[in-house]
Parts: structure tokens; sequence; C-alpha cells
């Protein structure tokens, strides 16, 4: 437990912020309403149980998963684009700035060797791929969304870090500076200059990388660029802080939210794909991009399933790129393949 990766609980003068959070009781950040971290009528026991011996098909892809292998640092300036390199990372360009959201490059979701490996295909993206991003967002300090490896690789090429109160604690002892390090509550606002502004907002779920829970605030960010509107979800069940976000900053013109590593045991926590639609519909999102899937088994679904359920049910226009693949955030015409329906 003293390895790096598992960071370092918040001390002195930045706990002494985290408790004047009004998030912040008992000891441990909350949410907005109670969240018990498995649903009723399961037990940790049980799921345990499930996890080890019951038979669960399909939860990795045999195919190698198709990517494209664009070429990030010939991007042009003033082209607005993203791209999803799986799981829930993806690099953002707007109005000439670059941003890059919970990084994982590493091929492992798991503090353990060997643990929660990466499909095969999507580890096609490595940290000397990326130009100097702007800004690293960070919606939470879980180990498929926060990196020891990539977050330690891409320092040098990082200008600021936006986080949750508490996770600067972790960056500092992998070699960030303070003022790297932008560390925020819910509803506050950060001016980046040139017409762009990030909103802090709620998530519905918890943080930890070690025994300590919820000692790090996790949350979302609505970015706001001189010419659009994107919500980077992070992880989250279904709550009512995506209507108040709606009713606060929308309508939304692009949305990222957690669509994967769901199942009703821990509905509170992760959506399923019905409530990821409705989740975009209360945010007033113009146009879907569906994330947390097509990397890493940490749900109890077959791999495909996120993407198969939603786009079945979606009313609204969706993104589902290929890993790597240029998302024209201009274009909400922009059609895509169902990729997913070819690989094995």
């Amino acid at each position: 437990m003293r390895h790096p990766l598992f960071g370092k609980k918040p001390t002195g003068k930045r706990l002494e912020l985290i408790k004047q959070s009004p998030n912040y009781k008992d000891g441990q950040f909350q949410n907005i309403h109670n969240t018990p971290q498995l649903s009723e009528g399961y037990s940790m026991g049980g799921v345990l149980y499930d996890f080890m011996f019951k038979k669960r098909l399909r939860m990795r892809p045999v195919d190698s998963l198709p990517s494209v292998k664009t070429d990030l640092l010939a991007v042009a300036p003033d082209q607005d684009v993203l791209i999803w390199f799986g799981h829930s990372s993806y690099f953002i360009q707007s109005g000439g700035k670059r941003f890059l959201a919970d990084p994982v490059f590493s091929g492992s979701a798991s503090p353990l060797p060997g643990g929660t490996k990466a499909f095969k295909g999507a580890d096609i993206y490595t940290t000397d791929d990326f130009p100097v991003i702007d800004y690293l967002f960070i919606s939470h300090d879980h180990y498929d969304h926060l990196d020891y490896k990539t977050v330690l690789a891409l320092k040098s090429k990082v200008g600021k870090v936006i986080c949750g109160l508490g996770v600067g604690a972790h960056l500092e002892r992998w070699g960030y500076k303070p003022d790297q390090i932008i560390e925020t509550d819910w509803w506050q606002d950060v001016d980046l200059g040139d017409g762009f502004v990030v909103h802090t907002a709620p998530t519905r779920h918890f943080s930890g990388r070690s025994f300590s829970r919820n000692n790090t605030l996790w949350q979302s960010y609505i970015l706001q660029t001189p010419a659009m509107k994107i919500y980077i979800g992070g992880d989250s069940g279904y709550d009512t802080h995506f209507a108040e976000i709606g009713k606060k900053f929308g309508p939304i013109d692009f949305a990222i939210l957690e669509n994967g590593q769901y199942d009703l045991a821990w509905k509170y926590i992760h959506m399923q794909p019905e409530e990821v639609l409705q989740a975009a519909k209360d945010l007033k999102a113009k146009r879907l991009l569906p994330v947390h899937s097509s990397k890493f088994t940490l749900g109890n679904h077959p791999w495909d399933e996120p993407l198969q359920r939603l786009t079945a049910i979606a009313d609204i226009p969706l993104a589902t790129p290929m890993i790597g693949q240029l998302v024209d955030l201009r274009n909400d015409k922009q059609i895509f393949k169902d990729w997913w329906k070819d690989v094995n």
C-alpha cells in the first residue's frame, strides 16, 4: 500500500479545505441522495460468488477491436474534434485548446499485476502520441479513470489539471506542481480565458484508491467553449443532478455519458443504457457519446451489450466512433458504423 500508484490521502491545508465543503460530512464526501454501494437484496458475498463462479458469456471480444490511428499531432488547430480511446478516455480539441479526460494507456485498469487487462486492439495509443495538453480533466480517482503510469508519463505535456477536492494529493505525490492543479467542489466555475469556462457539477458515485473511501471528490464538468457546451460526465448512477445540470447549463451540444460496466447489483452508481438516454434528455443534450465500454471488463454483461441496448432505443443523435476515429464536434449529422456488430 506504500506504492506511489495508491496515491496519497489529503492532509494539512488540503484536508482543512475539504472539511469546509458542504458535500463533506461525517469524515467523507457524500452524494446528493443516499447511495448504497449495493442495491437492495444483494450482498457483497453474493456478488463476489457470482463474479468468481457464475458462468458469464462474451465478457471480452475474441477478435481484436477495429480502430483508427489518428495522428493527434497533425490535427489542425482550427478543427473542433473529439477522439475516443476506449472506456472513458478521450481527447477534445475546440477553439484551438486541447483537453484530455481520464486517460488510461497502461493497458490495465487494476493496481494488481495482470488484473483487468485491456481488450485486444483497444490499446493502440500511448502517451507518446499526444501533443501538449492544455487541460487534463480527472473525474474521480478510481484506477480506470486516474491511471498512475499514464498520468506520470504525461506530466511534461500537461499544462493544468482540473480535478475534484482531494485528488490533487495523488497528483502532487506523483510530481505535479501545486500551481498545475485546480481542485474544485461541485457548482464552481473555472475561467480558462479566451471565452472558455469550466463549470463543475455532481455525479452519483464514490471514490478511493485503497481501503479509504470517499476522501476525494467525484464530479462532472461542463466545458463551455466559445462555440459550444460539452458535458464531461465521468461515472454516475442516475439521479436528479442531470436535470439540474440541464436546467442550469442546457442545452448541451455534446454530452459524454458512461454506458457500460453496469449491473442491477450496483444500480445506484452506474447507469443502465435506458437511464443513459434519459440522462442525456435531462441534460437537454443535442448529441450523445456513450463511453465506459469497449476496453475493460468491470461489469457482468457481454462486452458489446451497452452499445447494442443504447442504439436500439436512441431517439437523439449518437456518436459511436471506433477507437481513434475522429468525431467532428460541429457536425451532428456525422454517420458512424455499428462497428461492434462485426466483432466476435
